[in-house]
């Protein structure tokens, strides 16, 4: 298969304020442009930005980064796509942001990151609390509300679809059906940022999701073995 050849961007799409403390994580770091070029200046950037997240959570082990250039006119606005994936003991962390600059794309993809961080952090304190009355995900996320707008949808398959066709399937995923605990599988939902998780059930081994409802609270859908 042949190699898309790199896109000749505007170097301001990468240029933001210096960065006063450049760091490097200790995790294993992989930077790659699928269509495009990185600069070693912001690649020095994007590891610094690694070094914080890595504070947070010392447990990763390696991060993936990866940089597109979109080149559908109608997401102009979005179309420096950037996006982190980190990997650990505690499982695998993942945020994705569109933006009109690379700069601006790591800022938005860091901050998603670091939310979803810090919210299945208060999970496992929710669910290793030892009160009688166990505080409530609303009650122990409420200093994590933000009133923010709702990002723009990236649709990256725009190109490969159809426009005749509606409701095609243009991707299809298989994963690790490990069992695991409903407390486990909602951890892993708000590291990946998903608004529902599946997964097999250790307690009766049956496929079930778990999902995000109003504010902080969730649901859960198994599937029953009778007809």
């Amino acid at each position: 298969m042949a190699k898309t050849p790199a896109v000749l961007l505007d170097p301001a799409t990468f240029d933001g304020p210096s960065t006063d403390d450049p760091g490097t994580p200790d995790a294993q770091v992989t930077i790659k442009g699928r269509n495009v070029e990185v600069p070693d200046h912001f690649a020095t950037r994007i590891n610094a930005k690694l070094a914080k997240i890595e504070k947070m959570s010392p447990a990763i082990t390696r991060f993936d980064v990866v940089l597109l250039h979109e080149n559908n006119p109608r997401l102009a606005k979005v179309s420096q796509r950037l996006e982190i994936t980190c990997k650990g003991k505690a499982g695998v962390a993942r945020a994705e942001a569109g933006e009109d600059t690379f700069y601006a794309a790591l800022e938005s993809a860091v901050a998603k990151l670091e939310r979803q961080m810090r919210k299945a952090r208060t999970r496992r304190k929710i669910s290793h609390s030892g009160h009688r009355r166990p505080q409530s995900v609303a009650e122990a996320t409420a200093e994590l509300a933000e009133v923010a707008a709702p990002a723009e949808v990236i649709d990256q398959y725009a190109e490969e679809v159809d426009e005749q066709l509606p409701g095609q399937i243009v991707r299809r995923k298989e994963f690790d059906g490990t069992p695991m605990s409903v407390d486990e599988a909602l951890e892993k939902m708000e590291l990946v940022g998903h608004d529902f998780y599946l997964f097999r059930d250790s307690d009766g081994g049956k496929p079930s999701v778990v999902y995000r409802r109003h504010a902080y609270d969730y649901g859960l859908i198994t599937l029953s073995d009778e007809a």
